[in-house]
């Protein structure tokens, strides 16, 4: 990863409304994370300060900046996903993965989110790409 491979992904946006975001996402689609030499380049684009890229990436929850895990679970923790199970569901997958909500373990990442568009059908669960309504332990095909 040059500064001209990084420069060549982030340019395209340079002009577009909320075009830092966009950039960002981006690298998140070629790399998998926003690398902290990402930074300065995608500050120097939009003639912005370093700071204010870092306050974008911390501010939205999608934006990683480490590696990813092979497999990472998001677990709605939201209202109507609590009231069916996926407290508990939580608490079995940390224990099944020996790691903890917003940490990594054996290459498995398990997260928090806060809704996945699936209310009516929780607990919901997203595995990578894939959702899950109605999640449980057993239902969950983790890759690996």
């Amino acid at each position: 990863m040059t500064e001209d491979d990084i420069r060549t992904q982030v340019a395209p946006h340079q002009h577009k409304l909320g075009g830092t975001i966009h950039a960002l996402h981006q690298l998140m689609r070629v790399y998998g994370y926003i690398h902290p030499e990402h930074l300065p380049i995608v500050a120097d684009v939009f003639n912005i300060s370093v700071a204010e890229v870092r306050g974008i990436i911390s501010f939205y929850e999608d934006f990683k900046t480490h590696p990813p895990a092979a497999t990472t679970i998001r677990i709605c923790q939201a209202e109507a996903c609590q009231a069916v199970g996926s407290r508990e569901l939580t608490k079995e997958l940390e224990t099944t993965y020996q790691t903890k909500l917003g940490r990594r373990g054996n290459d498995i990442e398990l997260e928090a989110v806060y809704c996945l568009g699936l209310c009516a059908t929780g607990p919901a669960v997203q595995v990578n790409d894939q959702l899950i309504a109605k999640a449980s332990a057993e239902k969950l095909q983790v890759p690996g």
